[in-house]
């Protein structure tokens, strides 16, 4: 492709559904940049799967004015939003749309005005916005598109090529904004994902298929020097379970330790019990019929079942909302793991979304549980940072009354509701619970993802580590001599309640074993030990003063 003056609605869409494909390539390379190493590196994925729903509206636009598709990908890109990467990501193409409203068709210039637009809600949806970052990368990128449009050049390749060289450098430059990036060696996630987003949309452009399809992104590193090199990281798979999926395997010489080891990066709840000839496996998984070809593979499968969970959730409210009464505030919790959807069942939630670390819920799935309560007065519990951003776009889409408690963690959520007061009024619990969730004291205990250097620890892959409030102050191999470590940073003779929620990768005799050492050495603590069933943390935490 030459010069292109203009494009129309369905140029834009093409332009992005080929970005979103050359995002997928890299999708796992990107949720790999992560600062912490814990299980929760998922930007990249997170942006993929925003896009691929920007995407589906896009192709249900009533028309192929550039103005039409800007706001489908917008709307498409709100619903499904996943994680703080997602919500921004929506938010630029909400700007976008803004930038090409009543457009049938858009020239360089009318691109760098969209984007100026695409960086200032990007910033306005943030109340603290944070220099070295994706935001950073579209504001200097939307800066330089202006500058070249004022030039003169209208073109529109032109236009993108100096949006897409400027993202590359902003995002080469973002350890030296943000200290934690140069500490951990590594870029921001959000923006090496933007980057590539508008990189396969310039690649389009250009016309240039072959590369989309037989290429890769390039990973763009650090334009400052490393204090320590980093060694190649790999991104954990990330498969959220919407299946429940058991059944038999008959065979000979089945190893049932060599299955486990196989299944276990292909969902969550794993469990595989049996011997030579005989195995029972129950997984959570997206894609049953992947494992259940495997099995396959292996000897011949009896008594199969696959119930699809999202459709068992779904259920579960509605026989709540005829048990619930009508006019209440209604709470509805973010949580993973079959021992924390019971406690915060029994502390009266009308809803339970199912995710947190690695599993993200979007702003469509929150919205669904917000539609399926009686009340008109809902108050979220997000207990992720990274989903609070998320739940905050939910107002913007229903038009019951949210209010948003930020909770960070798990027991910080479970603090927030042991305070809700039934006979005080939306506004005032929601204030009530807010501020419970500063009077607890959260630990997290997991396995590193990957070896690196931060807080002055020497961290190696699988090791566990501990996380006190989010900031990594532990790291051993063994995770209870962790969490002690931990709770040693505390000043446990003030406190007065510690429960231990522990993990589906714990066992029982050792969560116990750890609840009697604490006993032990602080006698007026209450210690209570919970069953979490949480995927990936091994403990979960709470301390109460």
């Amino acid at each position: 492709m030459g010069q292109v003056d203009s494009v129309s609605g369905q140029d834009l869409r093409e332009m992005f559904s080929a970005a979103t494909s050359w995002l997928e390539k890299s999708a796992s390379d990107i949720d790999a940049l992560n600062v912490f190493p814990v299980p929760d590196g998922d930007t990249g994925t997170n942006m993929l799967l925003t896009m691929r729903s920007a995407m589906e509206e896009a192709y249900q636009a009533p028309d192929r004015s550039a103005s039409v598709v800007a706001q489908a990908m917008a709307k498409g890109a709100l619903m499904g939003a996943r994680g703080n990467s997602g919500v921004i990501l929506s938010q630029i193409w909400r700007g976008l749309a803004q930038g090409l409203l009543e457009k049938e068709s858009f020239t360089g210039s009318d691109l760098a005005d969209a984007l100026q637009q695409s960086s200032v809600m990007a910033y306005k949806g943030l109340s603290n916005p944070v220099e070295g970052t994706i935001l950073t990368v579209i504001r200097e990128a939307a800066s330089a598109a202006q500058e070249q449009a004022l030039n003169g050049k209208d073109d529109l390749i032109p236009v993108m090529e100096t949006i897409v060289k400027t993202a590359n450098e902003s995002v080469a430059n973002t350890p030296s904004l943000l200290p934690v990036l140069k500490e951990a060696g590594v870029v921001d996630a959000g923006g090496q994902g933007l980057y590539t987003i508008l990189e396969g949309a310039l690649h389009y452009l250009k016309g240039e298929i072959e590369q989309l399809q037989l290429r890769k992104p390039w990973m763009i590193a650090s334009n400052i020097p490393l204090t320590v090199r980093m060694p190649q990281m790999v991104a954990a798979d990330e498969v959220p379970y919407g299946y429940c999926t058991e059944f038999m395997l008959k065979g000979e010489e089945l190893d049932p330790d060599g299955l486990r080891l196989k299944l276990a990066r292909k969902g969550e709840s794993l469990i595989v019990v049996g011997d030579e000839s005989t195995i029972r496996i129950h997984i959570h998984t997206l894609d049953p019929g992947t494992v259940i070809r495997y099995a396959t593979s292996l000897g011949t499968v009896h008594q199969v079942s696959i119930r699809n969970m999202d459709e068992q959730h779904r259920d579960f409210l509605e026989m709540q909302k005829e048990k619930a009464p009508a006019g209440d505030v209604a709470t509805i919790a973010v949580a993973s793991g079959d021992g924390l959807s019971d406690v915060f069942r029994s502390l009266g939630v009308a809803a339970i979304v199912p995710g947190g670390q690695t599993m993200n819920p979007s702003t469509k799935d929150l919205l669904q549980a917000v539609d399926s309560v009686v009340s008109d007065k809902v108050i979220i519990l997000p207990n992720n940072k990274n989903i609070v951003l998320t739940a905050a776009q939910v107002q913007s889409l229903t038009s019951k009354s949210i209010e948003v408690v930020p909770t960070e963690t798990i027991p910080q959520g479970v603090a927030a509701l042991l305070a809700f007061d039934y006979e005080a009024d939306f506004e005032t619990n929601a204030q009530i619970m807010k501020k419970a969730r500063e009077a607890v004291r959260s630990v997290e205990v997991t396995r590193a993802v990957r070896s690196t250097k931060l807080n002055g620890l020497d961290i190696k892959k699988r090791q566990a580590i501990g996380l006190l409030d989010g900031g990594l102050v532990a790291v051993g191999d063994n995770t209870a001599d962790v969490l002690s470590e931990v709770l040693t940073k505390l000043d446990l003779d003030k406190a007065e309640v510690i429960t231990i929620y522990y993990g589906a990768d714990t066992e029982l005799a050792e969560a116990e074993q750890v609840s009697l050492g604490i006993g032990e050495q602080h006698p007026q603590l209450q210690v209570e030990v919970v069953k979490g069933g949480q995927p990936h943390y091994n403990y979960i935490v709470s301390v109460e003063g």
